[in-house]
């Protein structure tokens, strides 16, 4: 029997070396699956924080004077040799988060992609300055350089993929790192960051684990710290703003969602019904930031999709839960007991507020695993659908960040669009029509960063990825992390 003295520790990464923290002090780390301690993670301080932060600033000069291919080839280096990784990173996401194995496999492949293209893209950085004829013997010139040190805060629900978008971007454009992990779902990251450790100069990459109240301001007013990404909530922007008001810095936020699915009347409907799905309830349990939670379907329509989409989510074996370390399961739990009770508490607001449930609606381990003792204490919700008539509840507003949609009727194009754009969020949205007009109409009237079209979530290098209002601003891409220097040559 394991006990909590047998649980493997893991480390920060900082100047290239894996460490505990200076005060030798440790934080469980908990499997959502099971509601029980599996590991132990760094409970750090001030002192860890310089330590981070004096490693990065030094390995800049090293790095930054390194030509943009030289810095290239290391990237494509770590996407070359991460296929040997992924399975144990994967694996180890999976007990962080509670992310089903089998649906987190894509990011083995995505993650690759993403070194690999910030490693094409470290050359183009230099080639985006411009010049201007100033007259009277005068010549002006742009060009990007890095900003130094950046800090990034990444979240609990898709750590691998945040750490890998800000960090590769980061490193492309010549700029060191601190990955913060949230200290619900850090151990990933931890090893993530003693891989690349491997195959980077000492101080290029480090990170640091800690409780956000404790060591989150500290990171963030640093003085050697130039920029902050985050990818996380508005409260933890708000900190982040206020922590960094003392030593201004460029600020990154990628924050909530409250993102709808459009399902017109001539779209194919087998097709919507499966985007619908995919989009909110079987992807981490509905902890993504850009979760369709929002299904306006119009009314000629209404009842029939409800329906299809019912009998997909209801039919025998639909939904598995269980392990999720087996990819036989779709379904994993909530990844936090926190989060956990707040979404269980928005099933009960969405009762209480007139919603009616389609289906769904039950929560706990012993709840919706009967069978299986051993996830009697875990965080399992069950996907669940509401249906409101208007946009007004408080489950339409405010984001849940669980498998919980509700599904609102409108009657026409502008209807949509007025529903679509009632809500303080503008992350993401989803169109599906058959009429092309109408689809490019839906993109430029919906006041979201990011507007899919009979599909939804698809996100990659290719595009930027950001949010409007309280989303968020910026995104993670070379250009993000580097800033515009001017100058002017007098010739005459």
């Amino acid at each position: 029997m394991t006990t909590k003295t047998d649980l493997k520790q893991y480390g920060n990464v900082i100047n290239g070396k894996k460490a505990p923290a200076e005060t030798n002090k440790w934080m469980d780390s908990i499997d959502p699956a099971t509601g029980k301690a599996w590991a132990k993670i760094p409970l750090s301080t001030k002192n860890d924080v310089d330590a981070a932060c004096n490693a990065a600033s030094k390995a800049f000069t090293e790095w930054s004077n390194l030509s943009a291919r030289q810095r290239g080839d290391y990237l494509r280096k770590i996407g070359d040799v991460l296929s040997n990784y992924v399975e144990e990173l994967l694996e180890l996401e999976t007990k962080n988060n509670g992310w089903v194995l089998d649906e987190y496999r894509y990011t083995g492949i995505v993650l690759k992609q993403i070194w690999h293209d910030a490693a094409g893209a470290a050359p183009i950085v230099g080639s985006q300055g411009k010049t201007t004829q100033m007259g009277m013997g005068n010549f002006g010139y742009t060009l990007r350089v890095p900003y130094g040190v950046v800090l990034g805060i990444i979240p609990w629900n898709a750590g691998l993929f945040t750490f890998t978008m800000k960090a590769a971007y980061a490193l492309a454009a010549g700029n060191t790192v601190i990955i913060k992990p949230s200290e619900h779902a850090a151990v990933a990251s931890l090893r993530y960051g003693e891989i690349l450790a491997e195959y980077l100069p000492p101080g290029v990459v480090n990170v640091i684990s800690g409780l956000g109240n404790e060591i989150g301001d500290e990171l963030v007013s640093h003085k050697k710290v130039n920029k902050v990404s985050l990818t996380g909530s508005k409260g933890t922007a708000k900190a982040i703003t206020n922590a960094s008001s003392s030593d201004p810095k460029s600020l990154v936020f990628e924050l909530g969602g409250k993102s709808p699915n459009i399902v017109f009347a001539d779209a194919n409907l087998e097709n919507a019904a499966n985007g619908v799905i995919n989009g909110i309830f079987t992807r981490n349990a509905g902890q993504i930031c850009a979760a369709g939670s929002r299904i306006l379907i119009q009314r000629s329509i209404y009842d029939e999709m409800l329906s299809l989409i019912k009998t997909k989510m209801t039919n025998p074996g639909s939904i598995k839960y269980g392990d999720t370390l087996d990819s036989n399961n779709t379904m994993g739990p909530i990844a936090n007991k926190a989060q956990y009770e707040k979404v269980c508490a928005y099933l009960e607001t969405g009762v209480k507020e007139g919603a009616e449930i389609v289906f769904g609606g039950r929560f706990g381990g012993a709840e919706l695993l009967p069978n299986q003792p051993e996830f009697e204490e875990g965080y399992w919700v069950e996907p669940t659908l509401f249906k409101a008539k208007s946009n007004d509840l408080r489950i339409c507003q405010e984001e849940i960040f669980g498998p919980v949609a509700v599904a609102i009727p409108f009657d026409d194009e502008e209807e949509a669009v007025q529903i679509a754009n009632d809500t303080k969020y503008g992350l993401a949205a989803g169109v599906w029509t058959n009429d092309l007009q109408c689809a490019h109409r839906m993109v430029e009237k919906v006041q979201a960063g990011n507007v899919w079209v009979n599909t939804y979530a698809l996100v990659g290098p290719d595009l930027p990825f950001g949010g409007f209002k309280d989303s968020g601003y910026g995104t993670d891409s070379v250009l993000e992390y580097t800033r515009e220097k001017a100058s002017v040559i007098h010739y005459g």
